[in-house]
């Protein structure tokens, strides 16, 4: 079991998501920026799909019930085991009764948490991944709280010590590249060269299901509503109020809003990266672009996992020499002491 002895915000139970039951109104939920959860799962000796901890901001503190393997990603996240400060994106160790304390990211805004053998919370629908809207999935479909308890699955050795020597790509350049549409036409030109011209930034108003942005309002001269047609992560509504939202990971469905563009797959994880006032903007791509930049974006991830390397050893510290056993063994008091 890892024990939840304190927990940041929207602390989530995911795995690689739901697929395929988007025509039954069931979203893929999953994590809101894959590379950095199939990292995470390296690094701890998973497998990619395997369910981690994703956490907004902070982490939060995980005691062991037993001895175990982790790895914690997010940009230079602030990290303890016990009172030892520890590093993001490798291999660490943790002793029955030790706790890992996770604390604030630096410039990205979501970060996981892999254990050796993964979180075995009881799979819904094929996935162990949570869908808040619907308390679907995880641990008793919700976030985290003090005092919760999760299963770790078997493992059967001990994992290399390894460490990232390269990371998923940083979130600080903030032009998003979309496709327009499906419903562009909704738009006058004047509208669409605003929304492609002007500088937008991620509102404080953002969870799993979706990202508001503020800045210039985008008025549909064709009106607002429309028959509910399908969305997917990544569509950019645009509501009465003119503010347009983006759908993330839980996004629903279907939406009765026009869409004014689509953000790539190469490009949403990274949108999902930007924190709260960072200034974006958007540029329109064709869909050859788009498949291109995904195709890349693989290529990218796979020479990530490729490229780890060992871990640097554990620096001895006071604290740590004093916490282990140094003494191998004992003199007999009939052979002489090795200083004669």
């Amino acid at each position: 079991m890892l024990e939840v002895v304190r927990a940041g915000p929207l602390v989530t139970v995911q795995d690689a998501g739901r697929i395929g039951l988007r025509a039954f109104g069931v979203s893929a939920a999953g994590p809101m920026e894959p590379d950095a959860m199939v990292l995470a799962n390296a690094l701890a000796g998973n497998t990619p799909e395997m369910a981690v901890l994703e956490f907004a901001s902070v982490g939060g503190t995980f005691r062991a019930t037993k001895d175990m393997y982790v790895a914690v990603t997010g940009s230079d996240a602030a990290l303890w085991i016990d009172d030892s400060p520890a590093r993001p994106c490798q291999t660490l160790s943790l002793s029955q009764g030790q706790t890992l304390r996770v604390g604030s990211l630096g410039s990205t805004l979501w970060g996981y948490i892999a254990v050796l053998g993964g979180i075995a919370c009881d799979p819904v629908m094929g996935s162990r991944s949570t869908q808040l809207r619907f308390a679907l999935g995880g641990h008793l479909g919700r976030t985290l709280e003090a005092g919760d308890t999760l299963p770790v699955g078997p493992c059967t050795a001990p994992p290399s010590l390894r460490k990232a020597t390269s990371r998923p790509a940083s979130s600080a350049l903030a032009e998003i590249r979309v496709l327009l549409g499906p419903q562009d036409d909704f738009f006058s030109q004047e509208v669409l060269t605003r929304f492609l011209s002007a500088y937008y930034s991620v509102s404080p108003k953002f969870d799993r299901m979706a990202m508001t942005l503020e800045g210039p309002s985008l008025e549909a001269e064709k009106g607002h509503d429309i028959v509910s047609d399908g969305t997917l992560p990544g569509s950019i509504q645009v509501p009465g109020s003119g503010v347009p939202l983006v759908l993330m990971a839980e996004g629903q469905t279907t939406g009765g809003y026009p869409k004014i563009a689509t953000v790539i797959g190469a490009d949403l994880p990274r949108l999902a990266q930007l924190r709260p006032g960072t200034r974006l903007s958007f540029k329109a791509v064709t869909l050859d672009e788009a498949e291109n930049a995904l195709v890349t974006s693989r290529k990218a991830t796979r020479a990530m996992l490729s490229s780890l390397g060992s871990a640097d050893p554990i620096q001895p510290t006071s604290e740590r020499l004093l916490s282990v056993n140094l003494i191998s063994g004992v003199w007999p008091e009939d052979e002489a002491s090795p200083n004669g």
